[in-house]
């Protein structure tokens, strides 16, 4: 973990100041709701891509920004604001039973930290675990290149985590890594093995990796009370949640509206 550290601050030095007012916003035009049936979502898209590195991800990140691939974008609906940017407070956390009992379980996977690189392997996993978990979406679509553009590429600090059991390849996280924390970019797992909680495992993790790295904060994305998919995020204590451009802890109250 430590040679991880040293090889990402050396990355960090290298990066130039560019200033967030370079960066200009659009709003696109409105789209189905991928979360909450019957809505419309509009997002806001920073650009140009090319010049949203490292640094200036970190600031953007703060400010409620997403990536998927090289598009860098954040919830800025007409009507609803039920898309609440999250991320947990790493030096304050502790885990719950249910959540100890999948750190135990599965604590025998053995972690490989890797570049972003594309193998057969890793995309049968990601397609099998669409099929299962997402099959009605449009990431169930057996398409390479989608797959490609959404996870492998970046212009940002991103790395690849492969976790296997003896040999077996069970799980691959995308994390990208910021100046005050670790975002969760996307996990897919084995769908296949009963009994596993492969995901709770793999926040766990990531929790763990911040702390050895001394990084203050996982960043999960956006948290929706409403969607199934997005609200397991609360099960993460502490949480903060970024709502009119500052990030305050979601009490019972807030996590249940």
């Amino acid at each position: 973990m430590h040679t991880a550290r040293a090889n990402t601050v050396s990355r960090m030095s290298l990066l130039n100041d560019i200033p967030l007012s370079s960066i200009q916003l659009y709003l696109t035009a409105p789209y189905p709701c991928s979360y909450l049936e019957g809505l419309e979502a509009r997002s806001q898209v920073a650009t140009p891509s090319f010049l949203i590195n490292a640094q200036v991800y970190s600031e953007l990140v703060r400010q409620g920004f997403r990536r998927s691939g090289t598009f860098t974008y954040r919830p800025r609906c007409d009507t609803c604001r039920q898309c609440v940017p999250v991320r947990v407070e790493v030096d304050v956390f502790a885990a719950t039973r249910s959540q100890r009992r999948s750190w135990k379980k599965h604590g025998d996977l053995h972690v490989e930290l890797l570049p972003l690189e594309d193998k057969p392997e890793y995309f049968e996993l990601y397609r099998r675990y669409q099929q299962a978990r997402h099959a009605e979406g449009s990431m169930a679509d057996d398409d390479p290149e989608q797959y490609r553009n959404f996870l492998l590429q970046s212009h940002v600090d991103s790395m690849l985590v492969a976790f296997r059991e003896n040999g077996v390849l069970r799980m691959v996280s995308i994390v990208d890594v910021l100046k005050d924390g670790l975002s969760a970019v996307y996990t897919f797992y084995d769908p296949d093995v009963h009994g596993a909680s492969y995901g709770t495992y793999n926040v766990l993790w990531q929790i763990e990796l911040c702390r050895k790295l001394e990084l203050p904060y996982l960043y999960l994305g956006y948290w929706i009370a409403a969607s199934r998919k997005m609200a397991y995020k609360a099960a993460y204590q502490p949480l903060q949640g970024l709502r009119d451009g500052h990030w305050h802890r979601l009490e019972h109250e807030d996590r249940t509206c």
